[in-house]
C-alpha cells in the first residue's frame, strides 16, 4: 500500500511530506484548492504522462517520490528482480523526476529505469478512477481475467492452456512435416537418381586411401620390383652381405673360449644380423610377389577412385562421407513413400489435440457464464443504492468457437464488461455509454464486487460522489469502508457523507506564501477529530460553519464510526 508521498516543486506545491494509513483515506478542500495537483504529482510516480507545465513556475524541475509498503513475497518482486532490482526487505520507492522542459527521468528504489517500466509497475499497484481513461476496468482485454478470478478458474485456465500448448505444437509438427513431404516430393527424381547412383557403386569408408596407395604402387611397379629384386640378390648372392657375415662367424668362433669372452657381443650381433638378412630377403621376395603388374587392374583401380572422386565432387562432402551420403539420401526417399502415412498419424494427433482443448474450452466457457451471472447479479444490488435503478450491467461473453485464429491458452471467449444507462437502450462499453459520475459509480460498484479477486493493493477514486448527495452520497461511504477493508483506498470527495466515513481525513486548501511575495502555495494538512468535525460541517454548511452544520458533522461522523 501507499504510506508516503513525497512532492517538491509540482506546480502549486512548494514541498510536500503526506503519510497514509491503512483503510479509507479522503481527501477534501474547497474547489480549485489543489486536490487535482496531487493526483498529478502522483500520477507522475506512478509513470504517467508527463508535462512541462506540472513543474512550478521558476524552477528546474519536480520531483515526486511514492513509498509503497509491500511484503517480500509479493510477486512483483520477480519481476523487478528481472530488471535488476533487488529487494533488501525495504519498502518500495517509486520516483519521477521531471524537468522544466518536459524530460523526465524515472527510478525505483533510486535506480535508473525507464518511464515504460515505471509504469507497467505503477500499474500494478495503484489504480486511478475518474481522472484518467486507462483503468483496468475500463480495459475489455482485462476482463475476462477479472472474471476468471472472480469465479476462481484457475485450475481449469491451467487445463486449458496446456491444451492449447500441446495442440499448437502438434499443428507446427504437421506443418513441418507437410512442407517437408512436399519438399521431398519436388527432388524424388533427384533423389531416385542420386541414390541408384551411389548403390551402383556402393562407396565404403577408408576406400579413397587404399585405391590411391594401390595405384601409386601399380604406377611404380616395374621399378619397385626391380629395385626388390636387385637387393634380394645382394643379400643372397656368393658374394653377397649374408656369407660375409657367416664366414666372420665361422672365423671367430674357432678362439671364442680362449678370448675370455670379449668376442661374445661381437659373435651375437653377428648372428643376429645373419637372422636379419634372411628376413629381409624373405620380406623382399614376398612384397614383390603383392605387386601386381597387370596393367588392367591398374585401369580397375583408377577407374574407381575417379569416379568415387567425381562423386564428392558432385554432393560436396568428402569420398569417405559418401556411404553416410546414401543411407541418408535413401531415408529422404523412403520418407516420400511412407511420408502419407507420418503425415495420417499426425493429422489425428493434431485432431485428438484440437478436441481435448475444444473439451477443455467448453468446459471454462460454462464456468464464465455462471461466473458472469453472478457478477451480474451481485453488481445490479450495489447499482441501486448509487443511484443507478435503472441501469444494467452486463457481463457479456461472446464465443469464437467457429474462428480458430482467435483461440488462446484463455479459451475461445471474448468477455466485456457492457452497460445500459437507461432502460431499453442498447448496452455499450462502460466509458462510452456512462457520463462521467455515472461511470465512477460503476467503477466503485465493480470493485466493491471484484475486491478479492483484484489484486491492486491501492484504489483512488476522484470525485466518485459527483452530482449525488444525501442518502446515495451515504451509500457511496459504505461502499468505499467496505472496500477498504480488503485493499487501501484513497478518495477524493465534497460529500460529507463520503468524508465521514474516512479512517484518515486531510484538507487541501490554498495559501499565501510567507515572505510576501503573493505566490500560493497548496498545502496538505491531516485533521485531528475537532478539525475534522468543522471541515465537515464547513462541506455542510459553506464557509460560515453553523452550530446545525457542526451538530450535523458530529451525526455523520458518530453514525460512521458504529
Amino acid at each position: 500500500m501507499l504510506v508516503r508521498l513525497s512532492i517538491r516543486d509540482v506546480v502549486l506545491i512548494d514541498r510536500l511530506e503526506l503519510e497514509f494509513g491503512q483503510g479509507l483515506s479522503v481527501l477534501t478542500g474547497e474547489t480549485g484548492a489543489g486536490k487535482s495537483i496531487l493526483l498529478d504529482a502522483l500520477g507522475l510516480a506512478l509513470g504517467r504522462r508527463a508535462e512541462a507545465r506540472l513543474v512550478r513556475h521558476g524552477q528546474e524541475q519536480a520531483s515526486v517520490t511514492a513509498e509503497f509498503d509491500m511484503d517480500a513475497s509479493n510477486p512483483l518482486w520477480r519481476k523487478l528482480e528481472e530488471h535488476g532490482i533487488i529487494s533488501d526487505g525495504g519498502p518500495l520507492l517509486l520516483r519521477r523526476v521531471l524537468g522544466a522542459n518536459g524530460k523526465s527521468r524515472a527510478f525505483i528504489n533510486d535506480q535508473a529505469i525507464s518511464v515504460s517500466l515505471l509504469a507497467e509497475i505503477g500499474a500494478e499497484i495503484v489504480e486511478i478512477h475518474g481522472q484518467f481513461d486507462n483503468q483496468k476496468l475500463m480495459s475489455p482485454s482485462s476482463h475476462i481475467g477479472l472474471l476468471d478470478a472472480l469465479g476462481k478458474h484457475q485450475r481449469m485456465l491451467s487445463v486449458v492452456g496446456s491444451a492449447f500448448q500441446l495442440w499448437r505444437d502438434a499443428v507446427a509438427e504437421l506443418t513441418r512435416a507437410t512442407e517437408a513431404l512436399e519438399a521431398a516430393k519436388r527432388d524424388e527424381e533427384y533423389l531416385s537418381h542420386a541414390v541408384d547412383e551411389l548403390r551402383a557403386i556402393s562407396p565404403e569408408k577408408g576406400e579413397e586411401q587404399r585405391l590411391a596407395q594401390e595405384r601409386t604402387m601399380m604406377m611404380h611397379g616395374e621399378k619397385l620390383v626391380e629395385a626388390m629384386n636387385k637387393a634380394a640378390g645382394i643379400i643372397g648372392s656368393g658374394a653377397g652381405v649374408e656369407r660375409k657375415v657367416r664366414d666372420a662367424i665361422r672365423k671367430l668362433e674357432p678362439v671364442q673360449e680362449k678370448a675370455e669372452g670379449l668376442l661374445d657381443e661381437a659373435l651375437k650381433a653377428l648372428d643376429d644380423a645373419s637372422e636379419n638378412l634372411a628376413q629381409a630377403s624373405n620380406e623382399l621376395n614376398k612384397a614383390a610377389a603383392k605387386v601386381n603388374l597387370d596393367p588392367a587392374v591398374l585401369e580397375q583401380a583408377e577407374d574407381r577412385l575417379f569416379k568415387l572422386r567425381a562423386l564428392s565432387r558432385k554432393h560436396n562432402v568428402e569420398v569417405d562421407a559418401l556411404c553416410d551420403l546414401a543411407i541418408e539420401l535413401e531415408s529422404q526417399l523412403k520418407q516420400i513413400t511412407d511420408g502419407g502415412k507420418h503425415l495420417e498419424q499426425l493429422s489425428r494427433a493434431e485432431l485428438e489435440a484440437k478436441a481435448d482443448y475444444a473439451k477443455a474450452a467448453e468446459k471454462i466457457s460454462i464456468a464464465r457464464k455462471k461466473a458472469a451471472a453472478k457478477l451480474d447479479k451481485s453488481v445490479a444490488a450495489e447499482l441501486a443504492p448509487l443511484k443507478l435503478g435503472s441501469a444494467h450491467f452486463i457481463s457479456k461473453i461472446e464465443s469464437l468457437l467457429g474462428d480458430e485464429t482467435a483461440w488462446g491458452e484463455n479459451g475461445f471467449d471474448k468477455v466485456a464488461f457492457e452497460v445500459s444507462t437507461n432502460p431499453g437502450a442498447p448496452s455499450g462499453p462502460l466509458n462510452r455509454i456512462a457520463s462521467g459520475g455515472e461511470l465512477a459509480r460503476f467503477m466503485l460498484a465493480l470493485k466493491v464486487v471484484l475486491a478479492k479477486a483484484d489484486p491492486v493493493p491501492t484504489l483512488i477514486f476522484d470525485e466518485v460522489d459527483a452530482g449525488i448527495g444525501g442518502a446515495v452520497a451515504d451509500a457511496v461511504g459504505v461502499r468505499l469502508s467496505s472496500l477498504s477493508g480488503d485493499v487501501q483506498v484513497l478518495v477524493v470527495t465534497h460529500s460529507p457523507q463520503v468524508a465521514a466515513r474516512g479512517v484518515q481525513h486531510l484538507r487541501v486548501s490554498k495559501s499565501a506564501k510567507k515572505g510576501g511575495d503573493d505566490k500560493v502555495l497548496t498545502m496538505v494538512e491531516a485533521l485531528d477529530a475537532t478539525q475534522r468535525t468543522d471541515e465537515i460541517a464547513r462541506m455542510l454548511s459553506g464557509e460560515q460553519i453553523t452550530t446545525e452544520a457542526r451538530a450535523a458533522a458530529q451525526s455523520l461522523l458518530q453514525g460512521a464510526a458504529e
